[in-house]
């Protein structure tokens, strides 16, 4: 049985170990390449009236003074590479990946619906010349609604098609498209929390299935970041910095808060007010001696548009401060 999610260390004890060695001291990460995403500014959906518009994305995470982006939910950025190409070419930006949304636990009779889609987003990450495609898995309960899809435990033949599926999905999108496949555990999926997310990491070829690490799901899940990347570092592709706020998730914790109602709560806060430190977290990627992007994703679905840009902005300061 997974364990049910489990609070953060308290704000008290949250930092860990202080960064040593080469990942220490302001300008000292030089392997770590720092980006943001739509869902830093409350895009959860290709369309959505409570979305800001993408050209004020685009404008706005340009001047906060990120180099990098993700294209998040396909179609809410054109997805035509040229006019895309031109959008962010004339901001100074380039896309680190794109994300698909995956249920390979069900099979080889969802394997065509998953390439069709996985296979769109692919050819623009592409185009785009990004390297990395983040996948995400299935919901078990709705995002929005919470209400139950499914049944929480896999079973162990649930298990065995999400890990050769998977498998699959990093031979072909490579073979393909030349990306490398970032699997990204998240809260109320299958591929949550520590016990999960080692048994899905021991159960895959590090060759064609690599991680990428959310710090604010995996410590909403009760997992430890710095633990994670020191005992499989060579898993670690790719990185989501995030940050959750340890009283609200105790709330969302004792209240079973299906993980939509918990960020419209603010589960999900500006860094550095929440946990885990990401000091530690970046010092322990740049130990790992990997050029790593490290893409800022604070969910807010739904905002008020004129909230994300001045997080957006401190956030970049304080991601200076650490040195990246």
């Amino acid at each position: 049985m997974t364990p049910s999610p489990q609070p953060p260390p308290s704000p008290s004890t949250r930092a860990g170990r202080e960064p040593s060695g080469p990942g220490s001291g302001a300008g000292a990460l030089c392997r770590i390449r720092v980006g943001s995403a739509p869902d830093s500014w409350g895009v959860w959906f290709a369309d959505d009236p409570r979305q800001v518009d993408w050209r004020r994305f685009l404008d706005e995470v340009a001047r906060a003074g990120y180099e990098w982006i993700e294209l998040g939910p396909y179609g809410y950025l054109p997805t035509d590479p040229e006019r895309l190409a031109e959008e962010t070419g004339r901001r100074g930006l380039k896309v680190s990946a794109g994300t698909v949304f995956t249920g390979l636990h069900h099979g080889a009779a969802v394997w065509e619906r998953t390439w069709a889609h996985v296979a769109d987003n692919a050819a623009l990450a592409q185009a785009m010349g990004a390297r990395h495609l983040v996948v995400i898995p299935a919901f078990w309960r709705d995002d929005r609604t919470g209400a139950v899809l499914e049944d929480r435990e896999l079973t162990a033949g649930q298990w065995r098609d999400l890990t050769r599926l998977t498998e699959r999905l990093g031979r072909e999108v490579r073979d393909r498209f030349g990306l490398r496949i970032v699997v990204h555990p998240h809260a109320d999926t299958h591929i949550d929390g520590e016990e999960n997310v080692a048994r899905f990491l021991d159960a895959t070829d590090p060759e064609l299935v690599a991680l990428c690490l959310d710090t604010g799901h995996y410590a909403y899940c009760g997992g430890d970041s710095v633990k994670l990347i020191e005992t499989y570092g060579e898993r670690i592709g790719y990185l989501h910095l995030k940050q959750v706020d340890p009283e609200i998730l105790a709330g969302v914790v004792a209240e079973g808060t299906p993980f939509g109602p918990a960020v419209a709560r603010g589960v999900m806060c500006e860094p550095p007010s929440g946990v885990p430190a990401l000091e530690p977290v970046l010092a322990a990627a740049q130990a790992l001696d990997v050029d790593l992007f490290a893409i800022v994703e604070q969910d807010m679905y739904p905002c008020p548009p004129d909230r994300p840009y001045p997080i957006a902005e401190r956030t970049r300061r304080f991601l200076r401060s650490c040195g990246v």
